[in-house]
């Protein structure tokens, strides 16, 4: 007669996983907490200020605001926990002009406006007129997230370029 107890399973003494990860909420969580984030690309690095909305990171850059090159269709974002201030999670995300004659644009404007640190009556005219407003909507799988560091993550600084 065999017993469970009396048998060993060779997969239970193999290291053990990471506990699951609910990474739609943990972005979500990080997106909501901390209104800085990094932008990268292959040609550069960029610490921006977002408002996110609708599981969408928006960005807007022109004449008085922060100074982003143009996007690249597909960046990588770079999350911060704002508790400890490290890296948290590290996503991609499809990048999307928002026309200013497009339906969400005026939503998307609110969002950013909210958030906007030091605001002027005029900035929604003049995003509209001069600046751009980007929608990034991350997809996949985390390129970084807890339990899974790349291992130069920890020792290589985010550096503006």
């Amino acid at each position: 007669m065999c017993h469970s107890g009396d048998v060993t399973d060779p997969a239970s003494t193999a290291e053990a996983e990471p506990a699951p990860i609910n990474i739609s909420a943990l972005l979500g969580e990080a997106l909501s907490k901390s209104d800085m984030c990094w932008i990268r690309t292959p040609e550069f690095t960029r610490l921006v200020w977002h408002a996110y909305d609708r599981d969408a990171i928006l960005l807007v850059t022109g004449p008085g605001e922060q100074q982003i090159p143009p996007l690249p269709e597909n960046v990588e974002v770079v999350l911060r926990s704002k508790d400890a201030g490290t890296r948290l999670l590290t996503v991609e995300a499809k990048a999307v002009v928002l026309p200013p004659d497009h339906q969400m644009w005026p939503v998307a404007a609110a969002a950013l406006a909210a958030e906007r640190l030091n605001a002027t009556d005029d900035q929604v005219a003049r995003w509209r007129e001069t600046g751009t407003i980007y929608v990034l909507h991350p997809f996949g799988m985390p390129i970084e997230r807890p339990g899974s560091y790349a291992v130069e993550s920890a020792t290589t600084p985010l550096v503006a370029s």
